[in-house]
């Protein structure tokens, strides 16, 4: 067998060394991870397309399922184990993951997202009301596509604005892989530390929002959620419902900004709902899933899978499968016919909050090209420092010129 490729690969964003990977080595290929890990990663859209539809039957999400991670092979300490344990609703199958789906998507309907809006627009306003007296170069991360999401979510889970950004450095620091095993553990023993006593403050002061809501469900029907996955839901939530819309945010700025005639045509047209598709599609947040596990030996794109080893799903490159896509897939054209994507997912665990992140992306990139319809990037787009994370991609900070 070749030898596994390593991922991630210093000075090299993850996204492009998977399309690199892809390109050079086909759909499906050994990689390293850190620790020395080995893992399967599949990078087009045909094979990620036919592992997502292929859950609960040939695919399971449980670490249980994961042989070198209950056999001894894999170390205790390995950072990644923060991500892919617990009980949270990314790693259940089947029923368990099916009752905790339903739980959760109370929150995320499209009526009760549409209804955020109004909020989600006065927190936009808010925030460029502020920046619009910064002068000379600004970090639109910091001041606009960071602060965004975070508030959106901790609002609507009733996380106290004090507190907030608390959660985003955790989240941070549990999502970069340059992150120790040591800081690894600390943040999430942190994080959920803070979120089982959030949910004690909860039961003693009850507000309108999902927490409350949460807690309510479970008193009139205890058997069916408990503490502890309450927590991880809310760890979940917390995490994934900000991160990813973080740097949707931010790179669908600099794609419009590094392609002018983009801008024209979206502004022209008011096309931002197409503008977030195209995004999701060619500048997708979301660069890899954590994993799937075969539950016998499969065959993926010629290749046998054993039963147990875990699959890597190469999100961000199946947007820019030229074989899906066509030559110009890995150019951002939001005038293009719209195509169906795995920006989100697909199957059982398409993503539970893609409604709200499609709405908080329209309305922050249409009320900042709005507000301030000369803004450019003041680096260019190649000196711009990236997320070092193996799952999520967006620039660590963003220079703009507003006028």
């Amino acid at each position: 067998m070749a030898t596994p490729l390593q991922i991630p690969v210093p000075s090299e964003r993850t996204s492009a060394t998977i399309r690199r990977y892809h390109d050079q080595d086909g759909p499906i290929l050994r990689v390293e991870l850190p620790g020395q890990v080995p893992a399967w990663l599949v990078t087009s859209y045909e094979l990620v397309n036919e592992v997502l539809t292929n859950d609960d039957t040939l695919f399971a999400k449980n670490p249980a399922n994961f042989t070198a991670l209950n056999d001894g092979t894999i170390p205790a300490d390995w950072p990644l184990r923060q991500l892919i344990e617990g009980e949270h609703l990314l790693i259940q199958d089947g029923a368990d993951h099916r009752r905790l789906r339903g739980l959760i998507n109370r929150a995320f309907t499209p009526a009760r997202v549409q209804g955020l809006a109004p909020r989600i627009q006065r927190i936009t306003d808010g925030l460029l009301d502020r920046m619009a007296g910064q002068s000379g170069a600004v970090d639109l991360v910091r001041l606009f596509t960071e602060p965004l999401p975070v508030m959106v979510i901790c609002e609507l889970f009733g996380v106290p604005q004090g507190e907030q950004q608390q959660i985003r450095d955790w989240s941070h620091t549990l999502l970069q892989h340059t992150t120790s095993p040591e800081e690894m553990l600390a943040a999430n023993a942190g994080l959920l530390g803070y979120l089982a006593a959030f949910i004690e403050r909860k039961r003693d002061d009850s507000g309108d929002d999902l927490t409350t809501g949460l807690i309510r469900a479970q008193e009139d029907d205890g058997d069916r959620l408990s503490d502890s996955e309450m927590m991880w839901i809310l760890w979940l939530v917390l995490i994934a419902g900000h991160e990813t819309t973080v740097h949707l945010i931010a790179n669908t700025v600099v794609a419009l900004c590094s392609d002018p005639e983009q801008l024209v045509f979206a502004r022209a047209k008011n096309a931002w709902e197409q503008v977030v598709e195209e995004a999701l599609r060619s500048r997708n947040s979301v660069v890899s899933v954590m994993f799937r596990y075969p539950l016998r030996d499969v065959r993926l794109g010629g290749v046998t899978v054993g039963a147990g080893q875990p699959i890597m799903i190469g999100i961000s490159s199946t947007g820019t499968d030229r074989a899906r896509f066509g030559g110009e897939a890995q150019r951002f054209d939001a005038v293009r016919e719209p195509d169906a994507h795995l920006g989100f997912g697909r199957g059982p665990h398409f993503c539970l909050g893609a409604p709200l992140a499609r709405l908080e992306a329209r309305i922050a990139l249409a009320s900042l090209f709005g507000r301030f319809p000369d803004l450019r990037l003041a680096v260019e787009p190649g000196e711009l420092p990236y997320t070092s994370s193996l799952i999520t991609e967006g620039p660590t900070t963003l220079p703009v010129l507003l006028r």
